[in-house]
């Protein structure tokens, strides 16, 4: 998971118009606007403040009427009548076009390009798809009794288990007079369903006579709903257990053991566990069917485990080490994980490999490589981490008669598993990760050559010995990503090939809207175009306990009981159910792009360089607004900045600045002078700042001082609009100019032009095209990321002449902003319906912020 996101988790994760503004005839779109689909797509229909007064607005009109709710339509057929400009102002529906080549060869897709990623974050494993119902069940937690409460007058306390043993080292000890009890909370509440059988054990001792144990699921508001006798405790640890079947189904439940003696009592509960009888296949110590099967219905071709941030750790001494994650469950570790909660690893290591093979999937393995977020392990230590590797990849893949095949022939899983993918280490970088990645290569590819080894893409990542995969993360807002669906057009073809191993919308995308979704459709259509650069791929997180939700959004929410989809879920399903086997060559004609007038404030800033900036001037048509010889009246960013006739950067940040002006300044000219003192880089010029993570910036010596660039930022995700090959000298002044005038931007370096262009906005529709190999079907994915529908043309060059058959899904909702949720889990869900077509020229209407999947029958 991606760094910057978990160090920060602690601080993580239209209004109505006035009077005025319906006076002076702009558009009214209040929260309770609803969609005058009647009349056209930019005219709302507005609840007005008083009972029964409706407003209808266009950009030239506001008229108000009475009306009642159910005479909503022959209302809105009077106001179309007395306001016919609101026919004529109706919007073109703007024109596209798709040419496939459907009769070339195409190129290879990877049968592995869609898969998931799980890691242990938000309770995605503990109090989610790990069934295990009760929650520190070992009481390894802590030195308190985390999750237990005591009843009936008892007193409850952590003690030493004796004997102990490495990580079996704690006890629940509860004193009663006679009769007492303990309950446990489960996650957010033991959630169980009628009818079904729950799995009740126990071990325990009582340290004074015998004690009679009995199990209860207790009801949130105090109702037993099942009752069952555990059997007698007596001063030897004793494994007790019995079957729960609760007559009613509740979500916060909660799990109480009672304890009777003839006269005081003193027990001691080394654990206690509470486990559905029913589980996904039916595994022992399995999963919750309903998740696992949500999995399986994404059918996706790999699951990369178990992390992310969670193997790292924050420390190499939180760090995922798979050993301590196998074997007998209260002989296994539990851990503090670096999201904020405790990790029992009753998903372990063995489990996660049988999880793949039980959805159909093929395991990729991520092991630590000897590094944590803060710290690492020398180089002269790290033969114990290699060896790691090796023996995991023996565990999943060696024979019954080797040393770690014979543990997992033990472990109930005698055939091997076929693990073919490990991945060296999480988001690390730099040339600590590179002489350790290069360690862990070598011995894997001496010893297992079947096995194919992904390097992480941290700041670069490193060539040799050459990865077979790299991996690339990404988490940013809808615009980055639809910028990003033609990322890889320009890839290097022969590197390694890229394995994008998590991404997802993250910004500008509630709590997982409609629109998040269409933007990563987006970015997977540039994928499938570009087959031969990206082999895999892995949405992130998958999973969220909606009671702990440490990472927004995720692609399953759930609580104990129910969960659901987001939209982005069904974008994974749909592209993984209709992936093809052979990439196509496309072409699509835009719209044209809408011209993005440039208004804001200026800065100035730097990349990991020290740099002074003096004699900053600035003009608003003609007039000017700022004049400032030493930079003493921008707003400087963080404490490195310093005054001394210029305005200095003394720090090594990352894109720090000093900022001045308004939000409407416009057609602006604004010149400075510019010194690199040293670093790696050279200047930021800002211009068009509305906020923190809104405006451009004039890149000079970016990339290593290798280029100078134009980038827009919109919601903090930064793309390159221009750009072009340039260094910055150190020690010498440079003078900039950056001139405005609406949409189009002039950049000089002293005096000379070096960068122009024209602010638009990002092109809003996508395309891939595949083929079926088994079927010969062609299989067409279009994305409409406007706000307004598409007309698009589609072209499919050597296909026959004649009528075209086949299916349509379509994923779209009222409003971009649409979310699926506990209550409305399919609210914004794909439907599916046929299509026919005249001949391989057709028309097909895109609906506005929608993704759209068609196969044609051959």
């Amino acid at each position: 998971m991606f760094r910057s996101f978990s160090a920060n988790r602690a601080r993580m994760r239209t209004r109505a118009s006035d009077a005025s503004a319906l006076n002076t005839g702009t558009l009214c779109t209040p929260p309770s606007s609803r969609m005058c689909d009647d009349l056209t797509p930019r005219c709302y229909l507005s609840l007005g403040t008083a009972p029964g007064l409706c407003t209808l607005t266009n950009s030239n009109s506001c008229a108000r009427m009475a009306f009642k709710e159910d005479r909503m339509l022959p209302t809105l057929a009077i106001c179309a009548m007395l306001h016919p400009a609101l026919q004529d102002q109706r919007p073109e529906i703007q024109t596209a076009a798709l040419t496939v080549e459907a009769a070339a060869p195409g190129k290879p897709i990877d049968p592995r390009l869609y898969g998931i990623f799980f890691e242990e974050i938000n309770n995605a494993g503990d109090g989610g798809i790990y069934a295990e119902l009760l929650r520190n069940r070992s009481f390894e937690d802590g030195d308190t009794p985390n999750h237990w409460k005591a009843g009936d007058g008892s007193a409850i306390r952590i003690v030493g288990r004796q004997p102990a043993t490495r990580f079996n080292r704690r006890a629940l000890e509860v004193r009663f007079g006679g009769r007492g009890s303990v309950a446990n909370e489960g996650y957010w509440g033991v959630a169980v369903r009628s009818g079904c059988a729950y799995d009740l054990s126990v071990q325990a001792r009582s340290l004074r006579g015998r004690v009679a144990v009995t199990g209860r699921i207790v009801s949130e508001k105090g109702a037993e709903l099942a009752a069952a006798s555990l059997g007698e405790l007596t001063d030897q640890w004793t494994d007790l257990s019995a079957s729960l079947r609760p007559k009613a189904t509740d979500g916060k439940a909660r799990l109480v053991l009672e304890f009777r003696t003839a006269g005081e009592g003193l027990v001691q509960v080394d654990h206690a566990s509470l486990f559905p009888k029913k589980t996904f296949r039916n595994r022992k110590n399995g999963l919750r069917p309903d998740l696992a099967q949500m999995l399986a219905d994404l059918k996706p071709a790999f699951v990369r485990f178990p992390g992310g941030c969670w193997v790292e750790g924050d420390t190499m001494a939180t760090a995922y080490r798979w050993k301590t994650t196998i074997g007998p469950l209260f002989e296994r570790r539990t851990q503090p994980n670096l999201w904020g909660y405790q990790s029992t690893n009753g998903l372990g290591f063995h489990e996660y490999l049988q999880m793949a093979e039980d959805i159909g999937a093929e395991p990729l393995f991520v092991i630590n490589v000897g590094m944590a977020h803060r710290d690492h392990v020398p180089m002269d230590q790290m033969d114990e981490f290699v060896q790691d590797a090796l023996d995991a990849i023996e565990y999943a893949n060696g024979s019954a008669d080797s040393k770690w095949g014979a543990l997992r022939a033990a472990n109930g899983h005698p055939k091997p598993f076929g693990l073919r993918l490990i991945e060296i280490g999480n988001e690390n970088g730099g040339p600590l990760y590179a002489e350790r990645y290069r360690l862990f290569v070598e011995a894997i590819r001496a010893r297992h050559p079947e096995v194919q080894v992904i390097a992480n893409v941290w700041g670069g990542y490193p060539r040799e010995p050459q990865a077979d995969f790299i991996d690339e993360h990404y988490y940013s807002n809808p615009e980055f990503f639809f910028d990003a669906a033609t990322k890889y057009d320009s890839y290097d073809r022969k590197g390694p090939k890229v394995y994008v191993g998590e991404y997802a919308v993250t910004q500008g995308c509630g709590q997982g809207n409609l629109i998040a979704a269409v933007a990563e459709a987006a970015f997977m259509t540039g994928m499938e175009r570009n087959s031969d650069v990206v082999a895999m791929a892995s949405y992130a997180p998958l999973f969220a306990n909606v009671n702990h939700k440490g990472w927004n959004p995720d692609l399953i929410c759930f609580d104990g009981l129910r969960a659901y989809g987001t939209p982005s879920y069904y974008v994974q399903k749909l592209f993984a159910h209709n992936r093809g086997d052979r990439s196509l060559p496309v072409r699509v004609q835009q719209p044209p792009a809408k011209p993005i007038a440039i208004r804001g404030g200026v800065g100035v800033g730097t990349w990991h360089t020290q740099a002074e900036y003096r004699a900053l001037k600035v003009t608003v048509g003609g007039r000017t607004v700022l004049d400032d010889p030493t930079g003493a009246t921008l707003q400087r960013e963080g404490s490195t900045w310093s005054l001394n006739g210029a305005l200095r950067q003394t720090g090594n940040g990352e894109g720090t600045r000093a900022v001045a002006g308004r939000r409407d300044w416009g057609d602006l000219e604004f010149s400075l002078q510019a010194r690199k003192v040293s670093g790696d880089e050279g200047f930021l010029i800002l211009f068009g700042v509305t906020g923190q993570n809104d405006y451009l910036w004039l890149n000079l010596g970016g990339w290593g001082n290798s280029r100078h660039a134009v980038e827009h930022a919109t919601s903090g995700a930064r793309r390159v609009v221009a750009d072009r090959r340039g260094s910055i000298e150190t020690g010498r002044w440079y003078d900039i100019r950056v001139e405005t005038r609406g949409p189009r931007y002039r950049c000089y370096l002293d005096g000379e032009l070096i960068l122009e262009g024209e602010l638009r906005d990002t092109p809003k529709v996508f395309a891939s095209a595949t083929k079926d190999l088994k079927t010969g079907e062609l299989i067409l994915k279009l994305v409409n990321g406007a706000l307004e529908p598409v007309r698009l043309n589609v072209d499919l060059k050597g296909l026959r002449e004649g009528p075209l058959s086949g299916s349509v899904e379509t994923l779209t909702s009222a409003k971009p902003t649409d979310e699926n949720s506990l209550e409305e889990p399919r609210k914004v869900a794909p439907h599916k319906t046929p299509f026919r077509a005249n001949g391989p020229k057709f028309e097909r209407r895109l609906p506005a912020h929608s993704v759209t999947v068609i196969r044609i029958r051959p």
